[in-house]
């Protein structure tokens, strides 16, 4: 299949390479140059815009970074609805507000464009390993022509609903998981607070009702003091800021989802944005005013 790819960064790059691994044809394109260089050596062609992506491809996927960036990759002037066939499917599988993905859905349908919208989590190594859970929103027709892509991408697939349902279960996602990473957090510096080894606790609740993914895999990398962005705590704000806005939007109550939201904001607010979102454990430290 002619598989279009457009943002490769930290999570594109190794998702698109799986795909030409399971022998597609690459169409890519990038807004800098250097993102194009790992496909120097493989099955994979460049063009200039978008427009020209769509116009090679018989699906095209978007890994960008928010709804601007993926309203300007699909309908802009050098867009994808510009070059794309009727037949064409879109999908894109970054993390939007779900209003933006229905909006963005419903305007390439009236070129005969389908969307899917179809947001992932695991973060970089998900998307390294190809263990990536993809929450998907559309119709099971659309569904069904791009399930293979994504299970070259991933571990868990699931047709959520409709248009924007993908980006509703990934709000929720980010929930769960900012949430989570804030508790283990917290429960971590009380421990070394208290002059307890953290290490211990975090072995200890493993066993019982408090284990987590979370405590699991973002605990360890905790204790190891292990920053390096898998997933950018700057992200995590944005994808918060989402589940926010769609809150108040509907009127709802979302208090934890809130109390976190705010701390990503002090995190990219203290210049740690670049830091992976574990990184609320070391403002939690300076808070403490017992950083390491």
């Amino acid at each position: 299949m002619n598989v279009g790819f457009i943002g490769l960064g930290l999570m594109g790059r190794p998702m698109a390479l799986h795909l030409e691994k399971a022998g597609h044809t690459l169409h890519l394109w990038a807004r800098r140059p250097e993102s194009l260089a790992p496909f120097a050596s493989v099955n994979a062609k460049t063009y200039a815009t978008p427009a020209l992506v769509a116009a090679n491809a018989d699906v095209v996927i978007t890994m960008v970074a928010d709804a601007p960036d993926v309203e300007k990759v699909c309908l802009g002037a050098d867009g994808l609805a510009a070059g794309g066939k009727p037949g064409l499917i879109v999908v894109d599988m970054s993390t939007i507000n779900p209003n933006a993905a229905r909006s963005i859905g419903l305007r390439l349908g009236e070129k005969g464009i389908a969307f899917v919208d179809a947001p992932v989590s695991g973060g970089e190594m998900g998307a390294i390993n190809a263990a990536l859970t993809i929450m998907v929103g559309g119709t099971q027709e659309a569904f069904d022509k791009v399930k293979p892509l994504f299970e070259k991408m991933g571990k868990s697939v699931t047709l959520i609903g409709g248009s924007g349902a993908g980006q509703v279960a990934k709000a929720c996602n980010q929930i769960l998981t900012g949430v989570g990473v804030m508790a283990v957090a917290e429960a971590f510096n009380f421990a070394t607070q208290s002059g307890v080894d953290a290490a211990k606790v975090r072995e200890a609740l493993l066993g019982g009702f408090a284990y987590s993914k979370v405590l699991e895999n973002h605990g360890q990398r905790m204790l190891d003091r292990n920053f390096k962005p898998g997933f950018k705590a700057w992200m995590h704000q944005k994808d918060l800021r989402i589940v926010m806005e769609e809150a108040h939007r509907m009127g709802l109550m979302l208090p934890s989802a809130a109390a976190t939201a705010q701390v990503f904001n002090a995190i990219v607010g203290s210049g740690m944005g670049e830091d992976d979102s574990i990184t609320a454990l070391q403002l939690l430290e300076k808070i403490s005013s017992r950083q390491e």
